[in-house]
């Protein structure tokens, strides 16, 4: 396990979903749910160390909140992202997904991503910076089963070009959400088309879905257009 308790020691509450809160009403978005001695004792040793027989994973993952209270329109974007919990094997991924608030309970303007660990969910990044994204949309409140899907199809390496994939991230708005999955290269039209098509199939999604390069959605905003359509 490659999480640090110094990093979850520096975050604050309105950053935190692993926040420890008496009462689970309020409970901020994203919030993680545990017992306060449970917590005290995860604290003193890694994850993994509680775990017999672990199952571990091709690549480790980080998962990252961008609270909708953490965000200024003052601020550079992406500054408000915040790392939380970096997991290495299966059983520590159930562990943080079933204590976690899923996009359906996040506030609106939350963003949530899952991304591979030491690659950061910004176009700055350098993995990141030549690369673009595809996205699907669904009604407000319904992405949960299909933001799972993406994170067990990502993880469990069931794409054909995962070496391609940065991650993905949920996006909570007023009227829908939306799921990405970021990708290397976007110039290599074989290995995107590949990623979108089969994820369409792995969540059996039939609409329409675009991939637009992450060079062009900093030049254009919303006004960038696909680049590649499935």
């Amino acid at each position: 396990m490659v999480v640090e308790d110094s990093q979850k020691s520096t975050i604050t509450d309105d950053q935190n979903p692993s926040r420890v809160d008496n009462d689970d009403d309020d409970l901020e978005d994203g919030e993680i749910l545990e017992d306060a001695d449970d917590a005290a004792s995860a604290a003193s040793k890694p994850p993994s160390a509680l775990l017999r027989n672990p199952h571990p994973l091709e690549n480790s993952w980080t998962f990252w909140f961008d609270s909708p209270s953490a965000k200024s329109k003052q601020a550079a974007w992406g500054s408000s992202i915040r790392p939380i919990y970096t997991f290495a094997t299966v059983e520590e991924f159930w562990s943080i997904y079933n204590n976690i608030h899923h996009p359906s309970k996040l506030g609106v303007w939350a963003d949530f991503h899952c991304f591979k660990y030491k690659i950061e969910p910004k176009w700055e990044d350098p993995i990141c910076a030549n690369g673009g994204k595809w996205t699907m949309t669904f009604q407000r409140g319904k992405s949960d089963t299909s933001w799972l899907y993406t994170l067990l199809a990502m993880i469990g390496e069931q794409f054909d070009h995962g070496d391609e994939i940065c991650g993905a991230v949920v996006n909570v708005r007023s009227r829908q959400d939306k799921i990405s999955i970021w990708t290397k290269n976007a110039s290599n039209e074989a290995a995107q088309m590949s990623i979108g098509k089969q994820w369409k199939e792995f969540l059996d999604y039939n609409e329409t879905i675009g991939f637009i390069f992450h060079e062009d959605a900093k030049k254009h905003e919303r006004s960038a257009k696909n680049k590649y359509v499935i």
